[in-house]
């Protein structure tokens, strides 16, 4: 072979390896600007606050590490969001107790350190390996981490999407935990809590940890959107599981404006009940029960509850007005 030939090969090979590189390292840079002038000449515009702050939060740091955030955050909701009740429970705070589901339990500190320990196991030995093998399908379904970044609207519609979608899934596959097999096996772990603490919302099997945590991928998989977006989407609904799961209904909290959303009252009245519950299956809305007709138990026992509690109100007016003229009469 003459020698031109053999350099020239040479040469070829190693603009080929150059590229290679190249195409790797593009492939995990967050962002393929140098700098913010190089972003907003590409992009014709001057970036925005938020948008200079992830240039400067995330332009160096591969995609892989962004998408490992979410084991952060979860493991952060998983600890303190139900922390601040759990805490004024133990101490005994008098002023929740009207807002109190099953007013007659208790948490005890021994429930609150048995519970979040075994999340922790779920956590380390189920969630976190399944963020970490998960990235992949993440990017292949085209969650986006470059600019621009999403406007409020795209993130607020994306993640009514993403809710709905989770929701019904979760329902059906929630109903099938509770045929006798599905219970007896797996779902009966979550159901050891018949008065449910904010703790014990990821508390459960394994098993039904992978199943539920299928729906919550669907979503994003239909309708990417930014990482941004999917942050906030695993963050909102372990809040919003943990909110429903908290055993306290209070009548202030913004979720109550969401039009069909069920709440902590509603998914109380699932664990009151047990094994044996064939209604309030859906995670955060109202309507696949509704639809089904799988919330008729619920909407007695709330019909049936408003009518003693009207029937202890008049029982009390009639106490005092006897009392009253009682009073009257000995003056």
């Amino acid at each position: 072979m003459p020698l031109g030939t053999i350099h020239e090969r040479r040469r070829i090979d190693c603009v080929c390896r150059k590229h290679q590189r190249r195409s790797i390292s593009d492939e995990k840079k967050m962002l393929p600007y140098a700098t913010i002038s190089d972003a907003e000449s590409a992009m014709g515009r001057s970036l925005s606050f938020l948008e200079t702050f992830w240039f400067r939060y995330s332009a160096r740091m591969p995609d892989y590490l962004l998408y490992y955030h979410n084991i952060l955050f979860l493991f952060l909701i998983f600890t303190l969001a139900p922390l601040p009740l759990a805490l004024l429970e133990l101490r005994g705070a008098k002023f929740l107790n009207k807002y109190k589901i099953q007013p007659k339990s208790r948490v005890t500190l021994s429930s609150v350190v048995e519970c979040y320990k075994a999340v922790l196991k779920v956590f380390v030995f189920v969630i976190g390996p399944l963020q970490l093998s998960s990235y992949q399908t993440i990017k292949f379904v085209g969650i986006r981490t470059g600019l621009p970044l999403p406007s409020v609207w795209e993130i607020l519609s994306q993640l009514l999407v993403y809710f709905l979608i989770e929701d019904y899934g979760n329902y059906w596959i929630h109903r099938f935990m509770h045929c006798k097999w599905g219970y007896e096996t797996i779902h009966h772990v979550h159901h050891e809590f018949t008065a449910p603490i904010g703790f014990a919302a990821p508390y459960a099997h394994w098993a039904e940890v992978l199943f539920l945590g299928i729906p919550s991928f669907v979503g994003p998989a239909l309708v990417p959107g930014h990482m941004i977006t999917f942050w906030l989407w695993i963050a909102f609904r372990q809040i919003e599981a943990i909110e429903t799961h908290s055993g306290y209904d209070f009548p202030q909290i913004p979720t109550k404006f969401i039009p069909f959303y069920g709440g902590a009252e509603y998914h109380d009245y699932h664990h009151y009940v047990g094994g044996q519950s064939q209604s309030n299956f859906a995670s955060v809305f109202t309507y696949c029960d509704y639809i089904y007709g799988t919330d008729k138990g619920y909407r007695y026992q709330k019909e049936h509850m408003a009518k003693v509690r009207e029937h202890w109100r008049l029982e009390e007016q009639q106490k005092l007005e006897i009392n009253g003229k009682d009073n009257k009469k000995s003056k």
